[in-house]
Order: structure tokens, then sequence, then C-alpha cells
């Protein structure tokens, strides 16, 4: 076993030394021996909790982590955060919660790891704000950190077909049109969701979970099984015996999430057909490691990788079927080959990229992942916009879309609720352009995601005849010319505050633009004529993240980033 110098470790101030019996007392009363107090104490950090499937699974995969933290010769000290699911915080005023929550889950990680002087930590998450809250913790403390994603759900089947939770989503539209009855939808939503584990199609939570392994704070492969599987427990015991192995090197996050690992993680995102939401997570953990890497840098990584893997909601598959198919490696080699990943990033294994992949062979018989040579799409399955409505840039999910272009009128909505309502009364007309304003960051405030209105739309058979903008976001699992994160955002006096119903918009998500089609005087006027709306909330959690989150376009951080802080924690 592995014997540590604390002597250069965070827990040294709460375990070494006469003056520090009081603290070991309260070791002593959890059961620890001496010996295990004076070893590496190691932070294992779950978000599990009873509010939905994604998370269910994580306590036993942290009891996994634990055992091989203590079988390398650390100490375990297990402890959870919360989440905010967006499947049940979703078309109602609790989406406000759910971005604001990424946030509370990076503080509390880290409000953790800093009282107790944890010298390192895995983390271990399964919803769509947890994962790139705790990897922002990861990179944001800079102790040695292994991420590990609790597993995707197995798809649930109605009438012989394989169904994701975005079918029910959908068929509310469509009973909404007449097209099911009350019956169907409740059979439907009794068998969509079979047991634990993330929503299945490649929505935020799987989309964070290839980011993971793609910046090299996974081990490889464990985004694939899914939480049900008995072999992610594997992966978990794995994933404390690797933390224990990074302290002994003291190989930290940030050796490991550079530039480059992040215009990996962006590549990823693009081949997989990933969330929009990338869009706003990949920024922000780049802030928390001091790395300039906005919406638009991450826009330029999705235009020039091709979109190669035919998952849902764009395509066919699911995340069981990528990781059956032979998971994130595979397609991580075919992009490899192509020059489209940096090989020289280091892993959490300790290796680099293409160290971790030097064995594999692309399996061109599989149906789920194409090669570079024959792409689903010669660029990436999203796409960042900018132009006179989006100063400050858009994003939107092309994977597997036809209506790339749109021009039509104005029909201007000041919150999700009011849209939904026309959109289930079908008071909208095709070619008609849904506007959703004060949905932003700090206008929402949270930043809502809008699944409810664009699944009731498709549902309803009329999502290629439309397009839908907003400064609020949308779920992984939207389809649909649906463009999110409009930035100014209304709540900052952008031109999005400024439209009138009528008022022309044109997008074209080929070329990457989305223009309000109204001559600059007339905007101004309108600009000077606008006035401020007072935030919604006036105390509380939603309150004080409206007084400090900042634009989409930088991920929607809160604090100033490692760039300002006097000293990163990992070396107090």
């Amino acid at each position: 076993m592995q014997k540590f110098d604390k002597s250069r470790l965070p827990s040294r101030h709460t375990t070494e030394g006469p003056e520090r019996a009081p603290h070991r007392a309260f070791y002593y009363a959890m059961g620890l021996s001496e010996e295990e107090i004076h070893r590496p104490i190691v932070g294992v950090a779950s978000c599990w909790n009873e509010a939905a499937p994604c998370n269910i699974a994580l306590m036993r995969q942290a009891q996994a982590a634990k055992r091989g933290v203590k079988d390398a010769g650390g100490t375990p000290r297990e402890f959870c955060t919360i989440t905010v699911t967006d499947g049940i915080a979703m078309g109602h005023e609790g989406m406000k919660s759910s971005l604001v929550s990424r946030e509370v889950i990076a503080d509390s990680i880290e409000l953790t790891v800093r009282g107790h002087c944890y010298d390192a930590l895995v983390g271990v998450a399964g919803c769509d704000k947890s994962e790139p809250g705790m990897m922002m913790a990861m990179l944001r403390l800079n102790v040695p950190s292994v991420f590990l994603y609790g597993g995707s759900i197995m798809p649930g089947k109605f009438h012989g077909r394989d169904v994701t939770i975005l079918d029910v989503y959908e068929a509310v539209g469509q009973r909404s049109a007449g097209k099911i009855s009350d019956s169907e939808l409740h059979e439907l939503e009794c068998v969509a969701c079979p047991g634990a584990g993330a929503c299945g199609g490649q929505f935020t939570a799987n989309t964070m979970a290839c980011v993971s392994e793609a910046i090299g704070l996974a081990l490889p492969y464990s985004s694939g099984p899914p939480a049900e599987i008995t072999s992610r427990d594997e992966f978990a015991l794995k994933a404390g015996e690797t933390v224990m192995a990074l302290l002994d090197r003291n190989l930290r996050p940030r050796d490991i999430c550079t530039r480059k690992a992040f215009e990996n993680a962006a590549t990823i995102v693009a081949a997989t057909g990933g969330s929009t939401n990338a869009a706003l997570h990949l920024p922000a953990m780049a802030h928390e490691a001091g790395i300039d890497f906005d919406l638009f840098d991450v826009a330029e990584v999705f235009r020039r990788t091709p979109y190669l893997a035919d998952l849902k909601p764009g395509g066919r598959y699911v995340a069981k079927d990528v990781w059956e198919a032979g998971g994130m490696p595979m397609l991580m080699r075919t992009l490899l080959d192509g020059g489209y990943l940096h090989g020289d990033c280091l892993t959490v294994t300790g290796q680099t990229v293409a160290e971790n992949i030097a064995a594999i062979k692309f399996d061109a018989a599989q149906p789920v992942m194409r090669p570079v040579s024959n792409p689903l799409a010669p660029t990436g399955g999203v796409v960042g916009l900018t132009g006179s409505l989006a100063p400050e840039g858009a994003i939107v999910k092309i994977a597997g879309l036809k209506h790339l272009h749109h021009r039509g009128p104005a029909r201007v909505f000041d919150c999700e609720e009011d849209a939904f309502a026309a959109v289930q009364a079908r008071s909208y007309k095709a070619g008609d352009v849904i506007v959703i304003r004060y949905e932003g960051p700090r206008g929402g405030p949270g930043m809502r995601e809008m699944l409810s209105t664009t699944a009731a739309l498709y549902g309803q058979g009329l999502s290629d005849q439309i397009a839908l903008v907003t400064d609020g976001r949308f779920s992984g699992a939207t389809r649909g010319l649906c463009i999110g994160h409009v930035g100014p955002e209304a709540a900052d006096g952008g031109p999005i505050a400024l439209l009138r119903d009528g008022d022309m918009i044109s997008i074209d998500a080929e070329k990457g633009t989305i223009d309000l089609e109204l001559d600059p005087a007339e905007l101004r006027r309108r600009h000077e004529a606008w006035k401020a709306r007072d935030i919604a909330f006036g105390a509380g959690a939603l309150w004080r993240y409206a007084q400090n989150v900042g634009p989409a376009r930088y991920g929607a951080v809160t604090h100033p980033g490692a760039k300002s802080e006097k000293r990163t924690y990992a070396d107090i």
C-alpha cells in the first residue's frame, strides 16, 4: 500500500500534530482508526437523492468508489449535494432553479472540501446540472480528482418500439392536436422510464458524460454502461483507486483540462449531436480553470467537426447503444485518426488521449457511429449563430434537422408560460418565429429550458414550419429550429428586448446567422425608450443569483473565476 507524505496535503491541517487532537476526536467518533486518520482524506461526493431516477443509483456507486480509495491507501469521506432535475422542474416556475443549482452544487462541494481539508475528490453525478457542477468544483479546487457518471436509463418500450422521456413530452403536443387519446398518453407515461438512470438520448446528461471522458476527467468507457448495469460499480472502484494514483503524482484537474482538452470536449459534443447546453457548461468549466473559452470558441469547434453519432433526439439510437458499439473511445479513435482531436492531452489515467485509445480499431460494422470518412453531416450537430438579433451569440442544435433556413414575423412572449399557452391553443401560424424573452440568466432569473413548449410544437406537427428564439435555453432533447442563449439577454436591453410582433427575423443555421430586419435607426429609438424590468424575486437564492450572474456567452457564471483567485485551494 502506497505511503503518502501528508506534509504537503491539505488534510494535515485537521489531522496532524498535538493541536489537532480535538479534530481527530471527531474522526474517532466516526469509527476511524489512528492509521486511517493519518492517511490522505478523500472526499467522495455524490448527488444521490430521490428527486429523480438519474440520482437513485449514485449511492451504490459511491460505496464502490470508497472501497477503491481505501484499498489504495486513502480514507474516503462520503458526502452528498443537491440536484434539481430538469425533467420534473420543466414547464413551470421550478425550472428557474435548475441552472442556479449548478452553481450551488459547485459551491457546496467547494465548501465541504475546503471546510474539512480533503486532499482529493471523486465525484459521482448523473443529471444535467450536477455533472458540470461537479466538474466545475474539481477545477476550482484543483485537487486530484476523478469524475464518474452515474449512467443512463434503459429505454422504455411502447407498442414494440424504444421510447424516452422526450416521447412523453411530445405526446402532450400530440394530445392537444387530437392525435392521441388520454389513455394512450397515460399508457406511454407509465412505460417511458423503466428504472434508474439519466435520460437515455443524447440530451444534456449524456452529452456532459461524454464530455467528462473527452476532457480527461473520467476513465475511458466510464460514460457508457447504463446505471443499472453492475459493471458500472467496477468503474467506481477503479475511480477510487485512480484518484489515489493521481494524488501520488500530484496530477491535478488543471493539468488535464487545458485549452486543447476543452477543444476535445467541444469536438465530442458536435460529433454526437449533443446538447446546446454544453455551450453553456464548457465556458463555465473553463472559467474555473482560468481559460478563455466562450460561446464563440465552442461554436468554432462545432463548425469544423463532422457529425458522426446517430443519436436521439435527431437520430435513432440511445446511450446504451453507444456503449454496446464501443463507447466514447471508439468515437474518439476515428476523430483522432481524422485529425479532429488533440491526442497529446493528459487524462486521469496518467496517459494521453492517444495512449488511452492506441489499441482501438474503429468498427465500421456497428451502426451507431460513423467514421470521419462517412459522416452523417460534414459539420457538427450543434451550430453557433450571430447577427443583429444576437450580437453576443446564440446556439442551435441541427442534428437530424432539415429545416435550416427560416424567415418570418415575430410572435413575441415575455415568459414561457404565455408561449406554452399559445401553443396549446394553437394560437400561432405557420411561418411565425415564436420569441420567448426575459428568460435569460438574469431576467428569468435562471435561464429556463423550453422543452415543454418545443415538444408540444413538435407533437402538433408544425415544428418544421416555425422557428423558436429565446434568451433562455433548450433541453438537449429539443428538436426543431430552436435558437437559444440569445445575447445580450432581454433583461440587459439586448435586441431581443426590443422586438415587436410582426418584426421580420431571418435565420440561416447553415451560415450561422440570425438577424432582425429592422432599420438601425428604429432599433435605436426603441432602445432609448426601453426600461429595465425589476427582477421577479426580491429575496432568496434566485434573487442572489440574479445579482451576480453573467452573460450566457461566458457560461452564466457567478464569480470572477481562476484568473482572479489569490491562491488555489490545493496549495493551502
